[in-house]
């Protein structure tokens, strides 16, 4: 057999070593993710064993432009035979290569993998990994590597958390253009002369976050371990997405409810005592609602208005009848303005004079994340949207600077006037 070199860079080797069966790369552009995926292409063509080998990219197209000359390229001696027509190749030995789009996803039915490399994978179409592709390795096992340069917090974020978070089989590398010693340093500073910030950064650096908000600084946002000796109220705000059933709802990108516990000081600091969040159930939500309230003694608490607030009632009622204990609640309105609108109104100014204040906690980091993203349709803003209600709810005292005396005495004592 012909000899093909097949070498690698030094983070291609650390990665091809790694026994992860389930590999993700968010790569800069140039870093030699491609190479990288040709190369576990070629190798588990080659390994005799039986079972399919894939690339998908986002459209076929694609998937053409980018693996079609560079398979040629590196293993051009060894291939017997190719179609350019459904983008097949044939290896010596026997070993076969597709390449595919997501765009099609019935294209790819019927297939048994052992390894499948999909590539761009922030630009696939949702859903196609998790409804094709991964059944089609169930009976080989095989192994599967997501390349992309992220596109905001989509599907190629999921699938990267996954190694992040250490879920068992999965493995994630975070990689900028720097990490390619041939590539020169040089062309990546005057790229980012002429680039924008946000581009590159997405571009070069990988980066989930490039884009940034174009609103809030979380790097000015303003902390404190105790909450400060100075007269105020509670007031609690929630913000109900839809309820998880008894046996789980398992959709990805399904909202939060959100709940914020804030002290506003009279002289209007917002001091954000807690935010807690998550996909609760109907009693969880009505629950925790009433825990903070026994706790925190609130002025008042405010439900958005609409099917959820009507539906948490139920379970509130029951539980203010068996304590003998009744609170007020306030109907929340978005006042028909947009959500974006809304929150801006109500956080923006405060954030920008430091009149939001956040008590030190885990919950810091996703409400940190929401607002250096805002607006991006791609990240949640339930901690954001539930913080801007207490705009709704927060009445400051107003001191006149002295008595107001009423000198007014009615002609008729009885009428009043």
């Amino acid at each position: 057999m012909a000899n093909v070199n097949l070498s690698l860079l030094p983070w291609q080797e650390e990665v091809h070593n790694n026994p992860a069966r389930f590999k993700v790369i968010a790569a800069g552009r140039r870093c030699g993710k491609t190479h990288y995926a040709a190369v576990t292409l070629l190798l588990a063509a080659l390994d005799g064993k039986p079972g399919g080998v894939m690339y998908v990219g986002p459209t076929q197209g694609l998937a053409r432009d980018l693996m079609w000359d560079k398979l040629f390229e590196l293993a051009g001696e060894i291939i017997v035979s190719s179609n350019v027509n459904n983008l097949e190749i044939v290896l010596a030995g026997g070993g076969k290569i597709a390449l595919k789009g997501s765009d099609r996803p019935d294209t790819l039915r019927g297939y048994s993998l052992k390894h499948l490399v999909l590539d761009e994978f922030a630009f696939h179409k949702d859903g196609v990994f998790d409804t094709i592709l991964r059944p089609a390795l169930a009976d080989r096992k095989g192994t599967a590597i997501f390349i992309s340069t992220p596109e905001g917090r989509n599907q190629f974020y999921d699938v990267y958390m996954n190694g992040e978070s250490g879920k068992t089989g999965w493995a994630s590398w975070h990689l900028t253009s720097f990490d390619n010693p041939l590539l020169d340093p040089e062309e990546i500073a005057n790229a980012k002369e002429t680039m924008p910030g946000w581009m590159f950064r997405q571009e070069f650096q990988a980066s989930f976050d490039a884009k940034g908000s174009e609103f809030f600084n979380p790097e000015e946002f303003q902390y404190y371990e105790k909450k400060p000796n100075i007269a105020g109220d509670y007031y609690i705000a929630v913000d109900l997405a839809g309820f998880e059933s008894d046996r789980g709802n398992k959709t990805k990108r399904r909202d939060n409810s959100a709940m914020a516990i804030v002290y506003v000081t009279d002289e209007g600091t917002w001091c954000v005592e807690d935010i807690q969040y998550g996909r609760w159930s109907l009693d969880e939500t009505a629950e925790k609602i009433f825990k903070a309230v026994e706790k925190y003694k609130p002025q008042s608490v405010g439900i958005e208005k609409g099917i959820g607030q009507q539906a948490v009632m139920s379970p509130l009622n029951d539980l203010m009848r068996r304590t003998h204990r009744v609170f007020r609640i306030d109907l929340l309105s978005h006042g028909n303005q947009k959500k974006q609108d809304r929150i801006l109104w109500a956080l923006q100014g405060r954030f920008e004079h430091q009149k939001i204040k956040l008590k030190k906690a885990d919950w810091n980091i996703t409400l940190v994340d929401e607002a250096s993203a805002f607006p991006s349709q791609l990240v949640h803003d339930d901690l954001l949207d539930a913080l801007a209600y207490i705009d709704q709810m927060a009445i400051l005292p107003y001191d006149w600077g002295g008595d107001i005396t009423d000198d007014y005495n009615p002609v008729d004592a009885i009428a009043g006037y």
